[in-house]
């Protein structure tokens, strides 16, 4: 069902479950707001433990049908949703910025990223199945076939809801899965409009579903028909996921939170350097899930890194997204701006410099607005160096030498992603080689 609110904007208010749009079984519903403006734009449904239970069920039954489906014919109807998203790529991109706050030009490079994931699994499906791996005997014949799982439960975060949802839905669904998505609760209305974007699928084989954690989030994981969770999210849930799903041994797809370290070397070029790291940290306010946010730069180069990367910030125009004269957008909500304004403030009480920045736009009295902010006299004792900010700031140390700048980087119980500027090969193999992907504890 498509409801136009005041904005003159066409919103899916329902939930897709079964090939239909429903308003659920509980009655309650979810205030979506935008974060811009801090003022409701629409309510979606809150799901409970019973629409759970139809989706998974739903999902469950179109699989045998789904699964035997040629190949060819699965790729065909996601190129499908592909086309579709390309061409309503203003109205979703508009939506989404909406509720999400993102500037509207960082909405649209997701609808073509989310297309392009779409076309990219569509043709893996169509020519990948398995392979045929030398046999020792004469008479055999020795292949590995790879076959779908069954009902993916698919759970998307706030800051990339579609691209996110496109990376779990599309690989799930080219190689046979059927899947029940449930988005956020703070950007759901993008996703359950995508539903339209699905219309053309055998009913059944996509299911989306909104609601919080507790009521529908944990009843879908602990569901014995899903055989496969794909959850990207903070390290806290996954965690918890994890602990939940344990006893039955479940396929787990989990990316969990980040504190990416971003090297810059002597022969780095500044003026390729600093707007490099500016936006590595401050894309969507820093709300991605491998945004830098911790920076060590070599000590000879660090002041004029330093300035330079001080007076890019302060010239970034804070707006809502829709603005076109916007840099960067608000943060999704006032907890998670809440989260870095703790951290900066615990790290001036320990002795941190804030160049530019650290604290709320003086003359931005809604929104949930931080200003880009770049501090220095950093180190690793500080809540902003060891732990997941996912807001806009650009702690920097400085280092002496590139064992010490590997060393920094490792030194952390998260091992998402990591960056390096330099023109020197040696010390690009040593940083392939020697940085750490995997967490420490």
């Amino acid at each position: 069902m498509l409801v136009k609110n005041l904005r003159g904007i066409f919103m899916s208010y329902h939930m897709w479950i079964n090939g239909e749009h429903t308003p659920g079984s509980s009655g309650n519903v979810i205030e979506v707001h935008n974060p811009a403006t801090e003022e409701i734009i629409d309510t979606v449904p809150a799901a409970n433990a019973a629409d759970v239970d139809r989706a998974v069920e739903a999902a469950q039954a179109a699989f045998p049908a789904w699964k035997k489906l040629p190949a060819g014919q699965k790729a065909e109807l996601l190129h499908e949703v592909a086309q579709k998203l390309t061409e309503r790529t203003e109205e979703f991109a508009r939506l989404l910025t909406l509720e999400g706050g993102k500037p509207l030009i960082e909405n649209k490079d997701e609808m073509g990223w989310s297309a392009a994931c779409f076309r990219y699994y569509a043709e893996i499906g169509r020519n990948s199945r398995g392979r045929v791996i030398p046999s020792i005997e004469e008479s055999q014949l020795a292949m590995v076939l790879k076959e779908p799982y069954g009902v993916v439960a698919a759970i998307v975060p706030w800051n990339y809801p579609i691209l996110l949802m496109a990376w779990k839905v599309a690989p799930a669904l080219a190689a046979g899965n059927t899947v029940v998505l449930k988005p956020s609760e703070m950007t759901p209305l993008s996703t359950l409009l995508f539903a339209e974007l699905l219309a053309h699928l055998p009913p059944d084989v996509m299911n989306i579903i909104s609601g919080y954690g507790k009521e529908c989030g944990e009843p879908l994981v602990l569901d014995p028909r899903v055989r496969v969770i794909a959850f990207t999210g903070s390290l806290a849930t996954g965690q918890r996921i994890a602990q939940l799903v344990a006893p039955q041994m479940k396929k787990l797809h989990l990316e969990l939170g980040g504190k990416d370290a971003f090297i810059v070397a002597e022969d780095a070029d500044l003026e390729v350097a600093v707007p490099g790291v500016a936006w590595a940290a401050l894309l969507n306010a820093g709300g991605v899930c491998t945004s830098t946010e911790r920076v060590y730069v070599q000590e000879s180069i660090a002041p004029e890194f330093t300035e330079r990367i001080t007076d890019f910030a302060k010239k970034l125009r804070l707006g809502p997204g829709l603005d076109p004269e916007a840099d960067m957008g608000p943060i999704i909500g006032d907890q998670y701006r809440a989260k870095i304004e703790t951290q900066v403030e615990a790290a001036k009480a320990q002795g941190a410099k804030v160049l530019t920045g650290g604290r709320r736009p003086p003359k931005m009295e809604r929104g949930y607005f931080y200003e880009p902010t770049v501090l220095t006299n950093v180190n690793h004792s500080m809540a902003i160096m060891n732990e997941e900010t996912f807001g806009p700031a650009i702690p920097i140390m400085t280092y002496r030498t590139f064992d010490e700048a590997i060393a920094l980087a490792n030194d952390s119980k998260y091992g998402l992603g990591a960056n390096l500027y330099t023109y020197d090969p040696l010390k690009a193999k040593r940083f392939f080689e020697e940085v750490e992907r995997q967490s420490h504890p």
